[in-house]
């Protein structure tokens, strides 16, 4: 299945992506795409009631917009530096365990909504990354068994404040979490409609030119891994995102340096999971 949600800004519903494009409200369910949905059987109860409404439930026009497809988890818990290239354009050794940073909740947004720039910013910068949603709680969990705890898989644009990132002292938190800095979506895949995880093509243009063309074959860590390593640490809850990370092409890595600013339209997608697209627009003062 491939879950979306759609509607203004706070006020999404839940519904689904068929394989022909049309789009079906799922909010008689009852339930959003949010912690309790995935950790008490959401998905299960998704598919038997997509099996008998499916032709009868109320279609979505192609013109409303999508939100992030699951509502906002307890945290997005990201790994940084997890592409081989990547390491290597941003001078930085290949880590030896996987970098756990992460991004605010707030900075969620839907996959096609305009990319707002900080007051202050000057170094925003982009990373393609293919996204994982977790499907039961998770604690200490054995990398064999990792993949069943996933509700699925998402596209994920982790943009970065290179200045608030890396010129500011302490975590990179400060630069990864600003209100538009998480375009989500547009559809969350459960693992039945991605084939092999650990080998989808990924993209990402600006303005029409290509920046990023890998591979999540290329992680230094793959999706078992990250998964089993961060839940060492911490309980995962259902609908927590972990953001695997990005490969090389990101604009803290060119020669010189280029970064974003008003009026560049980023256009990225993963194989499987779809394409998104943020135009850039300077920060008018007020709140997203």
């Amino acid at each position: 299945m491939k879950l979306i949600r759609f509607g203004e800004p706070g006020q999404e519903k839940p519904g689904v992506l068929l394989k022909d494009g049309t789009r079906l409200d799922a909010s008689a369910l009852g339930s959003d795409y949010n912690e309790q949905f995935f950790g008490n059987g959401g998905l299960k109860e998704l598919e038997n009631w997509l099996s008998k409404s499916a032709s009868t439930a109320a279609r979505v026009a192609s013109s409303v917009r999508l939100g992030s497809c699951v509502c906002r988890p307890s945290k997005i818990v990201c790994i940084g530096l997890n592409y081989r290239d990547h390491a290597a354009e941003t001078n930085a050794e290949p880590p030896q365990e996987p970098v756990i940073f992460f991004k605010a909740t707030t900075s969620l947004v839907g996959p096609n909504d305009a990319l707002i720039m900080p007051r202050g910013a000057t170094k925003v910068d982009w990373e393609v990354e293919l996204a994982v949603v977790i499907g039961k709680r998770a604690l200490y969990v054995p990398m064999e068994i990792a993949l069943e705890y996933v509700a699925g898989y998402a596209l994920h644009n982790d943009y970065s404040e290179r200045g608030f990132q890396l010129e500011h002292g302490g975590q990179w938190v400060k630069g990864k979490s600003a209100d538009t800095f998480a375009p989500f979506g547009p559809f969350l895949a459960t693992p039945d409609e991605i084939g092999n995880v650990g080998n989808l093509h990924m993209w990402l243009t600006v303005n029409g030119e290509k920046r990023q063309n890998s591979s999540t074959s290329n992680m230094i860590f793959d999706v078992p891994t990250v998964i089993s390593y961060v839940s060492q640490f911490m309980t995962l809850l259902p609908g927590d995102i972990i953001t695997t990370g990005t490969p090389a092409g990101v604009g803290l890595g060119m020669n010189p340096q280029v970064f974003l600013k008003a009026g560049d339209v980023v256009d990225l997608g993963v194989e499987g999971l779809g394409e998104s697209r943020q135009q850039v627009v300077a920060y008018d003062g007020h709140a997203y």
